[in-house]
C-alpha cells in the first residue's frame, strides 16, 4: 500500500525528507538585553558626567537671567520708581525748594537717579553748604541737608548780606541781624581777600574783644582796623598774627586811650 499524502511538515524539515536545525525565536528588548551589562555602565557614566558638566552652566544661565529680570524691573519699569523726595534738615530753605533743585521726576525707576549729581544741584542752593542724597526702598529719596552757619553781616546800600566762615554771601536782610558782628567791605564773597581777611581778624578776637565789638571794616589789606563800643579802635594793619594782636589789645583794653595800633603786635603804640 502506498502512502498517504504527508499531512504537514515537521518544523526544520527540507524538502527532499532532510530535516534541518531547529530555529529559536526570542523577544530582545533593545536598550537592555541587546547592550551588554559594562556598555550600558559606561553609557549611564557619560550620560552623568555631560548632565554634571551641563549643571554650572545652566545655572549660570538662570543667574543671568534672574538678574537681566531683576534689572528690568528695577531700571525699565516705574515699579520701584521714586514717590517720594524727603527733606531732612532744612531751615533756611522750604523742602519744595529743595525738591524743586533736586529736579527728579515723580515716577523714574529709583535706580537710576544719579545721587551725586542731585546732590550737586542741591548743594547750588545759596543757603546750603552740603547736601547729601540716599535711596530709601521701595520708592523714596531721602535729602539731607546742611545749611550753611552765618558769622558776620556785611552792609550793602540799605540792606545787609549775610556770610558764613566761607565768605558765601547766602542771605539778604532788609534790616541787621541780631547776634552777628558787622564786616564791613567792598564787594563780599568766597574770591574776595578782604572777605577773607575780615573773617580772619572776627575769629581771632578773644570774647572780651567780641563783646565790645562794633566793626570790622578793611580798607585794605594791610589797613583792617576793629571799632569798640565807648568810640575806641584799634588799628590791626593786615590779617596776620591774629592771635597775638588779639592778647595784647585784650591786655591793653583798661588803658585810658582812643586807639591802640597793634598792627606790630612786640612794638604796641597807643593814644
Amino acid at each position: 500500500m502506498s502512502p498517504g499524502p504527508a499531512r504537514g511538515r515537521t518544523a526544520g524539515a527540507e524538502p527532499g525528507g532532510r530535516r534541518g536545525p531547529a530555529r529559536r525565536w526570542q523577544l530582545v528588548r533593545a536598550g537592555t538585553d541587546a547592550v551588554p551589562p559594562s556598555t550600558r555602565r559606561f553609557m549611564q557614566r557619560a550620560r552623568q558626567r555631560r548632565l554634571r558638566a551641563a549643571l554650572p552652566w545652566a545655572l549660570a544661565g538662570g543667574v543671568l537671567l534672574l538678574a537681566g529680570l531683576v534689572a528690568w524691573v528695577l531700571l525699565g519699569t516705574g515699579l520701584f520708581g521714586v514717590r517720594e523726595v524727603r527733606v531732612v534738615g532744612a531751615d533756611l530753605v522750604t523742602p519744595v525748594q529743595v525738591r524743586q533743585a533736586a529736579a527728579v521726576p515723580d515716577g523714574v525707576p529709583l535706580a537710576r537717579v544719579d545721587l551725586a549729581d542731585t546732590a550737586r544741584r542741591i548743594g547750588e542752593l545759596p543757603p546750603v553748604e552740603r547736601a547729601t542724597v540716599t535711596r530709601d526702598w521701595p520708592g523714596a529719596l531721602v535729602v539731607r541737608v546742611v545749611e550753611r552757619t552765618p558769622v558776620a553781616v556785611v552792609p550793602q546800600g540799605e540792606r545787609f548780606v549775610v556770610v558764613d566762615r566761607f565768605g558765601v554771601a547766602f542771605r539778604t536782610e532788609p534790616a541787621r541781624p541780631a547776634g552777628l558782628p558787622l564786616a564791613r567791605v567792598a564787594r563780599p564773597g568766597p574770591d574776595d581777600p578782604e572777605t577773607r581777611a575780615a573773617l580772619e581778624v572776627l575769629a581771632a578776637l578773644t570774647p572780651q574783644l567780641r563783646e565790645a565789638l562794633v566793626d570790622v571794616t578793611v580798607e585794605g589789606l594791610a589797613r583792617i582796623t576793629v571799632r569798640l563800643s565807648g568810640g575806641r579802635t584799634i588799628v590791626w594793619g593786615d590779617a596776620t598774627r591774629g592771635e597775638d594782636k588779639a592778647r595784647v589789645a585784650t591786655t591793653l583794653l583798661g588803658r585810658n586811650a582812643d586807639t591802640i595800633d597793634v598792627s606790630a603786635p612786640d612794638v604796641v603804640t597807643f593814644r
